[in-house]
């Protein structure tokens, strides 16, 4: 899943997740959204043919945007790493 930094300015981040649909997207404003350190998270598809989707995520006063995305892809890591079927 390539991933493009749009815009990160310490507490708003923006990032183009190419080729992934809402489905992903969903589990990550999910999991932002409970988050205690995030103010808002969300995602937009765009055309559904021309554009890849964007997360958007901005954090509380004093918190890093970066380093919150980082901690909730190691914890996603870890949860998916521990499924068995």
């Amino acid at each position: 899943m390539p991933v493009r930094l749009l815009a990160n300015d310490g507490k708003e981040l923006k990032l183009r997740i190419e080729g992934e649909g809402s489905s992903t997207l969903q589990l990550f404003r999910s999991r932002l959204n409970d988050h205690p350190d995030v103010e808002y998270a969300n995602f937009f598809t765009g055309h559904p043919d021309l554009d890849d989707p964007e997360l958007y995520l901005r954090v509380k006063k004093g918190k890093d945007a970066s380093k919150v995305i980082s901690e909730l892809c190691e914890t996603i890591i870890e949860d998916f790493s521990n499924l068995s079927l």
